[in-house]
């Protein structure tokens, strides 16, 4: 090999001066940077107050607030199932100031229904799970079932008769009633409603043989009499209300499990000192019996710590892909 010339040993040392001086330069800003966080953290909750993302949000936010030591403030951002919001933190900066508290709608599945949702999961970062309710099956009480048994032989036997409602076209609660329509090998009408309550009112008034909810919305409803539970939705009852038998204690609907969780995000390529104070912050929240009592109270099991959220995230998208395949669910 021959020796570089005088020349180029001359470039060759400048070109390593410039990369010491930047590399300097970018570890005197990250040492002349406040620490983080130094102001108030905005939470995106993607629908209007009320709701259980935004109970959820509000939750969250005041773990936060007292872990990281600066306020935290809840803008509900609502519209088009959640995609507003969602859209708004998948565009902010990625420091750390503006966070998503979203649901499985939002941050998975509207995707795959709509066209017009331009974000993708590949545009946030997963701070970590939250928590999760499952769903629950109910019946009107003019429908004359008493429980899932009882239900899928009336429905077998009555092909396209009966209806079931949801809260909106490729909600998570559509898409339970079409996996127990695949699973089951039933032939029901879904009825989308513009929200649980409308829902809830058709049921009451025994204007719909049956429908789908979140388990802590279809509570009420369950515990007075006016809705019966035939099951919830996810592969094994919810410690909430082990009452409720799974409808995957059923032959049928043994592969049925679904349900709706929630997720801390932040905008994609969150620096890794942010991310790490937001993940502590995240999992001692987690693992406050006070914060885990208030989530059982809402209904909601507190997610494991250890879940890698990414992966649980990536297989239930999946899931998602083959119901809406299944029933042609597009908007």
């Amino acid at each position: 090999m021959r020796p570089l010339s005088i020349a180029r040993r001359q470039g060759l040392v400048r070109c390593v001066a410039g990369a010491l001086a930047c590399a300097a330069a970018v570890s005197v800003a990250w040492a002349q940077a406040p620490a983080y966080p130094s102001k108030p953290i905005t939470i995106v909750v993607p629908y209007p107050p009320g709701g259980s993302t935004d109970l959820m949000g509000r939750m969250v936010g005041t773990e936060l607030s007292n872990r990281l030591g600066q306020p935290v403030v809840i803008e509900n951002v609502g519209g088009a199932g959640g995609a507003i919001g969602a859209q708004k933190v998948a565009s902010a900066q990625p420091d750390g100031y503006t966070l998503l508290v979203g649901a499985s709608n939002e941050i998975a599945i509207n995707k795959l229904v709509t066209k017009k949702v331009k974000y993708d999961i590949k545009d946030f970062t997963a701070i970590g799970l939250v928590a999760s309710q499952p769903l629950v099956l109910v019946a009107s009480p003019a429908s004359g079932v008493k429980n899932a048994a009882e239900f899928t032989q009336l429905v077998t036997k009555n092909p396209g008769k009966f209806s079931y409602g949801s809260s909106g076209v490729g909600t998570s609660l559509h898409l339970a009633g079409e996996m127990l329509k695949d699973q089951g090998k039933l032939f029901m009408t879904h009825i989308p409603y513009r929200g649980v309550a409308p829902l809830a009112n058709d049921l009451v008034g025994n204007n719909l043989e049956f429908g789908v909810f979140v388990l802590s919305s279809g509570l009420p409803h369950i515990k007075s009499g006016k809705v019966i539970a035939l099951g919830t939705t996810e592969a094994k009852r919810s410690p909430i209300t082990p009452d409720i038998p799974a409808l995957a204690e059923l032959p049928q609907f043994k592969n049925v499990d679904i349900g709706v969780w929630f997720a801390l995000m932040a905008p994609a390529n969150l620096p890794k000192p942010i991310y790490d104070k937001l993940r502590k912050a995240l999992t001692d929240t987690l693992q406050s019996p006070d914060f885990r009592k208030k989530m059982e109270a809402t209904g909601s099991v507190v997610a494991s710590p250890t879940t890698d959220t990414d992966k649980y995230i990536a297989s239930e998208i999946a899931k998602y892909q083959k119901i809406v395949q299944f029933a042609k669910i597009e908007e």
